[in-house]
């Protein structure tokens, strides 16, 4: 995997992710990716990268490892419930000594004896049986996404009484095949209640989203998956060996190769193509930063109406409830690593909604408020962005709030 830097507006090997957007430390408080969340160096390196960042971020145990080492299914089927809830180095330990610091492999998506590819992990197995959509029955070009979503998906961790981890699965079973939406994945955490962490400034367990590629991608309004289109075809374009024709095996971004992987379909210049891919992403993040700081002021707002002793609680109760919806919406685009490209009418939709729901429990909190007689307090972009800067400002130059790093939460009327 090459090192890459200056390839794309948002996203860059190995850069912090938090700083650039101050406001996910709001959303992130009390919890690892609120401490560290770094852009990853590749897939071969997913397992380096991962034993670097801070210990806050593997205190889940050793399912992290679940996407990370191609021995996760041999540890889960030997330990089983162990392998979730024991500490994370027991549970590293546990891989042979020469691979512990190993990524990706082929075994990963590929059948060792015939080299076709295959499913590897449980996870996304249950998950499609859960949807309704039969493992063993699906074609090729089905597989050159689903060998990706193995790991490029949404998870949560399900807890037992202590907080330890007792398993990890895909929130789909309310979705459906092309059509497994941030409502759906809501309402599987919500009933299952798969709330894995508290969120210290509105004071309440809350779930996350992770990384849900396949599912934007996936989802209606995408027109690439509308067109039959693999996340191989865009991230493993066709390449000439000899006399052979194979997939690249780099899985990058197509803005690395010049578009080279557009061109296989497009005819318009690379300049052009790139063009139309920074216009999406600019209004995404446009609305990624309108919707952001929208609910981190709801947040900052139900802090405030709960040190007020006589705010109203039924008000405060539902501000968080709401608050919750606001959380997972934006997260869904914030965690997605195209910047709403792989489907940018979902990307604009979920976002919208969680700028409206974040205006709304902000309202809320801001009434339990006022009910007592006494003033909410003023918060705009520049007051989250100080409070950012006193609260979490790094301590060690790792972790926490970096105001060296270039901000990149932007509105389009910005000059």
């Amino acid at each position: 995997m090459e090192r890459t830097k200056g390839y794309s507006k948002y996203r860059n090997d190995d850069e912090d992710r938090l700083s650039p957007w101050p406001f996910q430390f709001v959303l992130f408080d009390g919890w690892g990716m609120g401490i560290e969340y770094n852009e990853p160096n590749g897939h071969t390196d997913m397992l380096k990268d991962q034993l670097k960042i801070d210990a806050a971020r593997k205190k889940a145990g050793g399912v992290c490892l679940t996407c990370k080492t191609p021995y996760a299914p041999e540890l889960k089927e030997r330990s089983r419930v162990d392998y979730f809830s024991k500490p994370y180095d027991e549970v590293w330990k546990e891989i042979p000594e020469k691979h512990r610091e190993m990524g990706v492999v082929c075994a990963d998506c590929h059948d060792p004896k015939t080299m076709d590819l295959r499913i590897n992990r449980w996870t996304l197995i249950e998950a499609l049986k859960a949807i309704g959509k039969d493992p063993d029955k699906l074609t090729r070009q089905e597989l050159r996404s689903l060998v990706c979503a193995q790991c490029h998906v949404t998870y949560s961790i399900p807890k037992d009484r202590d907080n330890k981890s007792i398993g990890l699965l895909f929130p789909w079973k309310n979705g459906k095949w092309g059509n497994i939406t941030i409502e759906a994945v809501i309402k599987q955490i919500k009933d299952e209640n798969l709330r894995e962490w508290k969120h210290k400034v509105t004071d309440q367990k809350i779930g996350h989203i992770r990384h849900p590629e396949f599912e934007l991608f996936a989802s209606p309004g995408s027109v690439h998956w509308a067109a039959g289109v693999a996340c191989a075809d865009c991230h493993m374009p066709y390449e000439r060996v000899g006399k052979e024709k194979i997939s690249s095996h780099r899985w990058e971004s197509p803005l690395k190769k010049n578009m080279k992987a557009c061109m296989q379909c497009h005819n318009q210049s690379p300049e052009w193509l790139k063009e139309q891919v920074l216009n999406i992403q600019d209004r995404v993040n446009h609305m990624f930063t309108k919707a952001g700081y929208s609910v981190a002021r709801a947040a900052l707002m139900v802090e405030a109406a709960e040190k007020n002793p006589r705010s109203d609680k039924t008000l405060i109760k539902k501000a968080k409830e709401i608050y919750e919806e606001a959380y997972y919406r934006n997260t869904w685009i914030g965690a997605e690593n195209s910047m709403g490209f792989h489907n940018p009418p979902e990307a604009l939709r979920v976002l919208g909604d969680a700028l409206d729901q974040g205006r709304q429990a902000e309202m809320l909190a801001r009434e339990a408020i006022l009910k007592t007689g006494a003033s909410p307090p003023e918060i705009d972009m520049a007051r989250i962005d100080a409070i950012v800067a006193e609260r979490y400002k790094t301590k060690d130059g790792k972790t926490g709030f970096k105001p060296v790093v270039k901000r990149k939460a932007a509105l389009l009327t910005q000059k």
